[in-house]
């Protein structure tokens, strides 16, 4: 498995399916509590790449600003403070992330999901649930119905509470599947 914070990510996924599959405009959505620098790094010069995070800050690996926005403004960045938990994830998806995701228009999404911010996990202090990751999951598959036939890959990102993450991933494969 790649890590988001190596220095090749998520990215390679993303520019393998660009290769393989002939796609020109590749998006990648992370919701993992940290920020994936690693894919911000390679996707931030190239206008036919996209990627959106939202993540914890400040926290590791302390990268992810608003004004961090790569060339095109392809690069969205949503930080949220400790303690946020749905309500605001769901804000600064609908406001920003996903709007930014629809006129980017892709032909292949990649999603670095992290279940890190779930409420439950020890190592962060969002408050996700369940709901949240199938709520995200359900939007962004939309977008990827209206853009690009519904490709859509799914990367498992992160994760330390053994229960958060099980029931987490399950609320996830299960929107992925109804797509």
């Amino acid at each position: 498995l790649i890590t988001h914070h190596a220095t090749k990510s998520a990215a390679v996924g993303a520019l393998w399916a660009r290769k393989r599959w002939n796609c020109a405009r590749i998006a990648v959505i992370d919701f993992d509590v940290h920020h994936g620098n690693g894919t911000q790094e390679i996707f931030q010069r190239d206008p036919g790449l996209f990627y959106a995070s939202t993540h914890q800050a400040p926290f590791y690996p302390g990268t992810g600003a608003a004004h961090e926005t790569g060339i095109d403004g392809n690069v969205v960045n949503v930080s949220l403070q400790a303690g946020a938990g749905g309500e605001a994830f769901r804000a600064v998806m609908s406001g920003r992330v996903l709007p930014a995701l629809d006129a980017f228009g892709p032909d292949f999404i990649l999603i670095s999901a992290g279940f890190d911010a779930h409420m439950q996990d020890p190592l962060a202090n969002l408050w996700l649930e369940e709901a949240d990751y199938d709520w995200v999951t359900r939007q962004i598959m939309r977008i990827a119905d209206a853009h690009c036939a519904g490709r859509v890959v799914s990367a498992l990102e992160g994760g330390y509470d053994l229960h958060a993450l099980a029931s987490s991933v399950q609320s996830h494969v299960k929107a992925l599947m109804a797509g």
